[in-house]
């Protein structure tokens, strides 16, 4: 065992030296100050490298610093504190600060009480103070997401009953208070009755258990606003007590409200505020397999003379009309009663528990609201047909019932218009109904067994052979089950009546790109597509567009949209908006079936296209009609000083060649084309460079 002197001397010096402590001993009579080895190696120094003086310490100790330390010093020498205490930096030899805890007192004091003697050690927490500048900066970071999330977090004692709110979380509740502690059932208060009992028991997470519970729910303020809240809770254990809850709170009241409008948008007809087509179909489906006492009705309405105001009066009154009309419509309705607008100027209405009586009596109140429909100043009037169908069958499909009702609308229309007829096996008309269902539902299976085929049709520059253009309008043809073609004419028309229009749409265009992207690509071959009214309207179409040319590598500049007056006019806003879209992507556009309708240079107004594609009706005849020519030299001349393109359709003889090549026009569709062929092959001629010489027809 070692002596007391070692005891008292080297064993102290080895402990200091092991504990890392520098001791100073300061005499306040003679003003020596005793500072220990291991102090001054603590900064870099050998042992008495400095004037050891009373005033070493302050003459290194970091500026921010000196005030604080003397103060505490200052304080224990006039009693008003125990002891010496204070954290400083101390300049190290090789000019870096390190941190110290200074602890000390007084040791010796003459006999008036005065002090005579301080002695102290002084200890490096640099990385104490390293660890807490770093918890600090988590810290900063925690805070600042909390704020940018608008998330408060508060905790429940469970041992004491106590509550604590941060500021965020009462201000969340809308609560005025100083202090973060609040009483223990304040929080049950605010809970909306609906929600009390699942919110209370969410909030009551077992104890042991790790596992976070989140839930939403509403509160009501003071002022009587509902807001609604999401939190995030779970137990903590704690060492000798009962634990506590810990929880987070976050106002979701607007994401609440933004999902309700996404939801809403994505079920209602963003013009008329009516049920879209595919929200009807979930409601007509769910009200076909409901048990009821008296059948279900469904009506298609179709509105007459709707085009032709588009033509007088132009979109907007258009618009107006067809808000007016889903007015009328819903005012005229049962409550029970669902009305959906499926696109253009074609509605379609479910009645539950509905017998013929009263479905006619429906009916005559849904023609007097169309025919009452406020209209812009204008002296036409829009009336209707009416087509009505009824459902008992539990087993019928949508698309059968909706058939159904679409051929006694085209009964109604055939019978005059402006009327509505009932829907009987034995007056169903053989081209509509049933088989028109049968045929979209067979579309749907083509695009996916294959029997969907690619075709194209060459477009030519007047006098040029293709290889100088390259371009091609890409058509669809369907391949029927038995092997027998189906004209365009009779699936297309199908696809828009039964709202899969959109979807052909995007069909062709993955289709065409996937197979035929690299070709593009090196510049073999550009692709133009034809939209349909409800792919113009359809709000996910350029990211669709988007995704398909980023997965293919098809050039943008390689693609050409043709859109029709009918598919503008139906939704013209849509149009405008699409144009601009695919002109910012340097996507061609053109302007279909140009001239048909009196607002077709309304539309060349507001459209930037690239091509106008003349309607054939002006072209076919040109040779013997001066009327046609006048028309298309004048839309010709329009479109050059534009600076479009124009294309001409059903060339069939020389002498019409002749004439638009008089009259400048640019591109000549018909004349040097053979009949449409598989896409396939014309781009594989297009790659090869073995374009077949040009077969004129007529």
């Amino acid at each position: 065992m070692a002596d007391d002197k070692t005891r008292k001397g080297e064993f102290w010096a080895l402990a200091l030296e092991r504990a890392h402590l520098g001791v100073w001993d300061w005499n306040v009579a003679s003003g020596d100050c005793y500072y220990s080895p291991t102090w001054w190696r603590m900064l870099g120094y050998e042992d008495g490298e400095l004037a050891a003086s009373s005033e070493l310490w302050l003459e290194l100790t970091h500026p921010n610093d000196r005030k604080r330390a003397l103060e505490s010093g200052e304080r224990h020498i006039a009693g008003l504190t125990p002891s010496i205490e204070t954290e400083l930096r101390l300049r190290h030899k090789d000019g870096h600060w390190v941190w110290v805890l200074d602890r000390g007192g007084i040791v010796e004091r003459d006999a008036d009480g005065r002090p005579l003697r301080l002695m102290g050690v002084q200890t490096d927490i640099t990385r104490q103070k390293e660890a807490e500048a770093a918890l600090d900066e988590v810290n900063v970071r925690f805070r600042l997401a909390l704020a940018a999330s608008g998330t408060g977090i508060w905790h429940y004692d469970i041992a004491t009953n106590r509550s604590f709110w941060d500021a965020r979380s009462r201000e969340i509740f809308g609560l005025v208070a100083d202090t973060d502690e609040v009483s223990a059932d304040l929080w049950h208060t605010f809970l909306h009755p609906d929600d009390k009992e699942a919110t209370e028991r969410a909030h009551l997470p077992p104890p042991g258990s790790e596992a976070v519970t989140a839930s939403q729910y509403r509160i009501i303020r003071r002022d009587g606003e509902i807001r609604h809240l999401e939190s995030l809770v779970r137990f903590i254990a704690c060492a000798g007590g009962a634990g506590q809850i810990l929880g987070t709170v976050r106002d979701i009241t607007e994401d609440k409200k933004r999902s309700q409008e996404l939801t809403y948008a994505a079920n209602h007809d963003a013009l008329t505020g009516l049920w879209n087509r595919a929200a009807f179909d979930r409601l007509l489906a769910d009200h076909i397999a409901t048990p009821r006492r008296l059948p279900l009705a469904v009506f298609y309405v179709d509105l007459d003379y709707f085009k032709a105001l588009n033509d007088f009066a132009g979109h907007a009154a258009g618009d107006l009309a067809l808000k007016s009309i889903a007015a009328g419509i819903l005012a005229s309705l049962p409550s029970s009663a669902h009305a959906a607008r499926l696109g253009g100027d074609e509605f379609a209405l479910l009645v539950p528990n509905c017998g013929q009586a009263e479905a006619e009596r429906l009916a005559g109140a849904v023609l007097a609201a169309v025919r009452n429909a406020e209209l812009a100043a204008t002296t036409r009037k829009l009336a209707a047909s009416i087509g009505i169908a009824f459902v008992s069958d539990r087993d019928t499909r949508v698309a059968d019932a909706l058939a159904c009702a679409d051929d006694a609308c085209y009964a109604a229309k055939a019978a005059g218009r402006n009327r509505f007829a009932v829907f009987s096996v034995e007056t169903a008309s053989g081209s509509g109904g049933l088989n028109a269902a049968r045929l979209a539902a067979d579309l749907v299976d083509a695009m996916e067994d294959g029997r969907l085929k690619l075709f194209g049709q060459q477009i030519h520059r007047l006098g040029l052979p293709w290889r100088d253009s390259r371009q091609v309008e890409v058509l669809a043809r369907l391949s029927a089950r038995n092997g027998k073609m189906i004209p365009p004419g009779e699936f297309i028309s199908v696809a828009e009546r039964f709202g899969i229009a959109s979807r052909l749409d995007r069909w062709i265009v993955r289709a065409a790109l996937e197979l035929h992207g690299a070709a593009m690509r090196s510049g073999a071959v550009s692709l133009d597509f034809n939209l349909s009214a409800q792919t113009l309207s359809d709000p996910q179409l350029w990211e669709f567009v988007d995704t398909v040319i980023a997965e293919t590598g098809a050039p943008p500049a390689g693609i050409g949209f043709e859109i029709t007056e009918t598919a503008a006019v139906t939704n013209f806003d849509a149009a405008e908006a699409f144009v601009r879209k695919a002109r910012e992507r340097h996507c061609r556009v053109s302007l279909d079936d140009f001239g048909a309708g009196m607002s077709s240079f309304e539309y060349l107004r507001r459209f930037p296209v690239d091509a106008i594609k003349i309607d054939g009706s002006f072209v076919e005849h040109i040779a013997e009609s001066r009327f046609d020519r006048e028309i298309v030299s004048a839309i010709s001349g329009i479109a050059r000083s534009l600076g479009c393109g124009v294309v001409a359709e059903k060339i069939e003889q020389r002498v019409a060649l002749d004439i638009l090549s008089d009259m400048g026009v640019a591109y000549g569709q018909g004349y040097l084309l053979h009949r449409p062929e598989p896409l396939e092959a014309i781009v594989a001629r297009a790659v090869g460079d073995a374009v077949l010489p040009a077969r004129r027809v007529g």
